[in-house]
């Protein structure tokens, strides 16, 4: 008899639906961010490194956002947090096209950083906190399977109003965005609220007692361990963002549009079987699936340097992006398992924060190693990378909060 490999998702609560397909509108809009530099230098009249130079701004922008709209949701509630940042998004990006000259663009693609990538942090906490006990693996799943269902169309419906007029993709991304804020104000989620609720009056109870779950989350060593351990396989599975597609052309002659086609390799193993492969892998422990994610994002890339012809390289992605599907999914269930309820948006800001840092440095690291040195030494630092935080990895605590520090009643037994 052939099982389903979806059937485990029909626990997953109303919440978790609602917020995934909030994120899924979003994400059908993304357009501004991959079309970006082309519509500055093409419209604006920036030179290529004003261009490069103003992706760079909105970089440091989400970097600094990141935890300091962690820290605002466990004030305000993380529901409030991306309700206002898709809004305000939204809003921000509809007005770009009216605005000229380079400080000005600059800023306002600064304060678009700002608005948007509230969002990232807050819609992760909203996904813990919805997310039944033991199910945040597949419940992250499903929001990185919306994620990328919406990536998968919005940079190529992009393309398409580019063709037509370059200031159409920004009022329709604003539109989405705007649009997936307003879906979220109009509905209730009554899980997260409770969680919510429950976070509160259990902050509430412990004021001024000093315990190990009341601490800061930089003051956090295990988180501060766990993203450490995970920073050397991020920055190898960005390599795809710069390294990669040169070396790949440069070396291996291979044309940009096959190039593309990789893309299409990852995106579709993605959507198929992501989040049935987690389902598949929930009873894991982390000690044991996040080592071998990072190991296979190591093996994918570090075995580019060893392969030619896009059959052979094709291989490689659907390696790495095996290792990309247990480890991203994993890391943060990871992080919501053991966060306190309290301070859950600020280790999410962080762990959001972290990738901010691996997409700064890995593709500026990957392409200088590769300009220096070349491919062969390139991808065998990647695999060493990659091996190093499938180590560090295996050595995480699998030990969880205490139940109460969740918000949940504690067992009164022993």
């Amino acid at each position: 008899m052939a099982l389903n490999p979806w059937k485990g998702l029909e626990g997953l609560p109303r919440d978790l639906w609602l917020i995934c397909g909030a994120v899924l509108i979003n994400r059908t809009g993304t357009m501004v961010l991959p079309f970006l530099v082309l519509y500055l230098t093409g419209h604006e009249g920036f030179s290529v490194g004003e261009a490069g130079f103003t992706v760079t701004l909105y970089g440091l922008g989400s970097l600094v956002t990141a935890p300091v709209a962690g820290a605002v949701c466990d004030r305000i509630g993380a529901l409030l947090v991306m309700r206002a940042s898709l809004l305000l998004s939204g809003t921000v990006m509809g007005f770009i096209p009216m605005v000229h000259g380079r400080l000005a663009i600059m800023a306002a693609t600064l304060a678009l950083a700002i608005a948007a990538e509230g969002a990232r942090p807050a819609s992760m906490a909203l996904v813990t906190q919805a997310a039944p006990a033991g199910r945040h693996k597949a419940a992250f799943a499903v929001h990185r399977l919306a994620i990328n269902l919406g990536m998968s169309v919005g940079p190529a419906a992009g393309g398409l109003l580019a063709s037509v007029s370059f200031p159409l993709i920004f009022y329709v991304d604003a539109a989405t965005s705007i649009a997936a804020g307003l879906v979220l104000s109009a509905v209730r989620l009554h899980a997260v609220e409770a969680s919510r609720e429950a976070a509160v009056s259990r902050q509430a109870e412990r004021r001024g007692i000093r315990l190990r779950e009341e601490l800061h989350a930089f003051t956090d060593r295990r988180l501060m361990f766990f993203l450490a351990a995970l920073l050397p396989a991020l920055i190898v599975f960005f390599q795809h963002q710069a390294a990669m597609p040169l070396y790949l052309v440069r070396d291996l002659s291979l044309s940009e549009a096959t190039y593309g086609l990789l893309f299409t390799v990852n995106t579709v193993l993605i959507i198929l079987l992501e989040v049935p492969l987690n389902l598949a892998m929930s009873s894991w422990p982390h000690r044991r699936a996040l080592p071998l994610g990072a190991f296979l994002t190591a093996a994918g890339f570090g075995a580019t340097g060893l392969v030619a012809g896009f059959p052979m390289v094709a291989l490689t992605v659907v390696v790495w992006t095996f290792g990309e599907m247990i480890l991203l999914p994993g890391a943060s269930a990871w992080v919501a398992e053991s966060a306190p309820a309290h301070r859950l948006g600020a280790y999410m800001g962080l762990f959001v924060m972290s990738f901010s840092v691996a997409f700064s440095v890995g593709p500026w690291l990957g392409a200088t190693v590769y300009d220096r040195y070349g491919g062969g030494v390139l991808w065998g630092l990647a695999f060493l990378c990659g091996c190093l935080s499938a180590a560090l990895l295996a050595m995480i605590s699998e030990r969880p909060i205490p139940v109460a520090s969740r918000g949940e009643p504690a067992d009164s037994a022993g």
